[in-house]
């Protein structure tokens, strides 16, 4: 009880308990006057832990010391540790986001509510599901002050350590939608439309930017195979909750079409055949992948967090062919990618980009196991002729752009999914979702496929180095150098270092990969790059990005 006492007193200290308004559906409007920056921020995986104290061991999750041998915890965290983040660290990321880029950005993904309650690995401190209201509460109340106050959509997703108890999601959901205190904590972020879906299951979809740009947050805890609570997608089970889900973003991703607008598909845990069950996404992946291969034209990426790695993989046409066996995760994520770049280098001259999705994991706020990240993405905006978020949605070039992407894509052929009609009248294959797919037709000049209006166009990373003296700096960039000087730049030169604000300056360490933009072209090239053997500096590169010079995973 003393423990508890005074850790609220800890959090009152720091004024991280002051909940939001109660009435609060309509208390930070998207607003319409808004300059347009063609920017977004992703953050993810924040972890504030309420119990971290200064000079703790590690091996107590620095709640304790107990240790005279254990790295003590530091007043801003422990980088490359096993502890979470104390609220000093998580204040001043908020401090830092909210004075260099909440004037810089369109919107935010950011999976806080995935992230926002400590890991529950300290056995003395049991995690309860008052805290982690509590928790969640606190960092939405950050969110609103940095970003919603100014009329900055927010997108925040659920995570395995928003669940009590390990994963018996169903209790927690129940709690969620009937509680007025966790009620009180996502008002703020759903859009009135999309309240019906979240009250069902965690799941949503908004308008960042509206008519034009959307975002769908998704509950992967419905996919993730740890939670036993769900059946795991089995063809057949319509009240399953994770094919009740894959249902809902259909239907979406078929109106979006429609309206033809874009989206970023965001959740927690990325699919994998390690994380999800087979019939939801693992590899092959099955309904996940059917879904981003058949709206290649309608998604623009996919944005996950949870395995705290910064790395990229493709979701591959391939996979959902019966024949293909399942494949295992096997030895580090690197040596896994590696593998699979290097196959990939292979069939490169046969490649068809109809065949495949991008999947990016960014690395996390939290300073375990690596350093404190984010990262701020670019897009095209270039030929718009407004410059509010407001009058977007009547653009005569975006309304010009939907007509003619309408008109093309009634005249583009279908092609099949899977190969294996005859397989699937086997009892083996029957049920499995890879022979209920549909036929499919892909755009060759779709925004995920060719740098046009929302195309992505990079991003800037920042992380702290050294915890000791905190400051964000930044790690690297995926655009070639000359882009950092046209026109306003996707990177405002203030949020620069010195050695880039300059434009003579054609060469850099902080630019090694020169993508001209996240197309799925342009993340193929990068992925036979680092797939050939000659390549060995760039992909030593590439691992030092992933794992921020730590140990591999």
């Amino acid at each position: 009880m003393k423990k508890r006492i005074s850790w609220l007193a800890g959090l009152l200290c720091l004024q991280v308990l002051a909940a939001p308004p109660q009435v609060v559906l309509n208390a930070y409007p998207n607003r319409p006057d808004r300059k347009l920056h063609g920017r977004f921020l992703h953050i993810t995986d924040i972890h504030p832990d309420p119990y971290y104290v200064e000079g703790a061991s590690q091996s107590s999750r620095c709640h304790r010391k107990e240790s005279n041998k254990d790295q003590r915890a530091g007043y801003y965290g422990i980088p490359f540790g096993a502890c979470d983040s104390p609220w000093t660290l998580t204040n001043l990321t908020f401090e830092h986001l909210e004075d260099n880029w909440s004037s810089e950005i369109d919107f935010v993904i950011s999976p806080f509510n995935a992230r926002s309650s400590r890991h529950d690995e300290d056995h003395e401190i049991p995690r309860t599901l008052e805290e982690i209201f509590t928790l969640n509460r606190a960092v939405t109340k950050k969110m609103e002050d940095a970003f919603l106050r100014k009329g900055i959509p927010v997108v925040p997703s659920l995570g395995n350590n928003d669940v009590w108890r390990k994963y018996l999601y169903p209790s927690l959901l129940w709690q969620m939608s009937q509680s007025h205190v966790s009620d009180s904590i996502w008002d703020a972020f759903i859009p009135s439309a999309s309240r019906i879906s979240f009250r069902k299951g965690a799941y949503y979809a908004v308008e960042v930017i509206p008519d034009a740009l959307a975002a769908i947050s998704l509950n992967t805890m419905y996919f993730y195979h740890y939670n036993q609570a769900v059946r795991g997608c089995v063809v057949g089970d319509a009240s399953d909750p994770g094919n009740l889900q894959f249902d809902w973003l259909e239907e979406q991703l078929e109106m979006f079409r429609a309206r033809q607008m874009q989206v970023w598909v965001t959740g927690h845990v990325p699919p994998s055949d390690y994380h999800y069950f087979p019939e939801c996404a693992s590899t092959p992946y099955y309904r996940y992948a059917g879904l981003s291969l058949r709206y290649q034209d309608v998604i623009l990426g996919s944005l996950f967090g949870h395995l705290n790695v910064d790395h990229f993989y493709f979701v591959d046409a391939a996979d959902l062919n019966v024949r293909t066996p399942s494949h295992s995760f096997e030895g580090t994520i690197f040596e896994t990618l590696m593998a699979d770049f290097k196959a990939l280098v292979k069939g490169s001259k046969h490649l068809n980009y109809d065949d495949y999705a991008v999947v990016t994991v960014s690395p996390s706020s939290v300073p375990n196991p690596y350093l404190p990240s984010f990262r701020v993405f670019s897009y095209n905006i270039s030929g718009l002729g407004s410059t509010t978020v407001g009058a977007v949605g009547e653009d005569e070039y975006l309304l010009m752009t939907k007509k003619n992407r309408a008109s093309r894509w009634k005249h583009l052929p279908y092609r099949h999914g899977n190969d294996g009609s005859r397989q699937c009248m086997d009892a083996g294959y029957r049920d499995s979702w890879r022979c209920k797919l549909r036929p499919w037709r892909s755009d060759s000049d779709a925004p995920s496929r060719q740098n046009t209006l929302w195309t992505p166009l990079g991003y800037a990373q920042y992380y702290i180095p050294q915890l000791d003296e905190p400051k964000f700096k930044l790690e690297y960039l995926t655009f070639p150098i000359p882009n950092l000087y046209r026109g306003e730049g996707p990177v405002p030169l203030r949020n620069l270092p010195k050695s880039l604000r300059e434009a003579r300056v054609t060469k850099s360490e902080l630019a090694p990969y020169e993508l001209s933009d996240l197309t799925i072209p342009s993340w193929l090239d990068l992925a036979c790059k680092l797939g050939k053997p000659r390549e060995k500096k760039l992909r030593k590169l590439f691992k030092k990005y992933m794992y921020m010079g730590g140990e591999d995973i």
